[in-house]
């Protein structure tokens, strides 16, 4: 991959992050976290996945830029 195609993969990356954290948060609030705890998981291991590939996407881009 090019370093704009790791930064591009990373921005849609963050976008993801952002909507599994709004929803987590969301889940929280309402007490789903502790009514649908499977389900729960499943959204913080969507969350620790994506912040995981964007942390390696970004290493790759500041590897290639620099």
């Amino acid at each position: 991959m090019r370093p704009d195609d790791h930064e591009r993969v990373a921005l849609e990356l963050e976008k993801v992050i952002r909507d599994t954290q709004a929803t987590i948060d969301r889940a929280e609030a309402h007490g789903l976290d502790k009514l649908m705890p499977d389900d729960y998981d499943q959204l913080q291991n969507i969350l620790d996945k994506a912040i995981k590939q964007q942390r390696e996407h970004t290493w790759l881009l500041l590897r290639k830029k620099y």
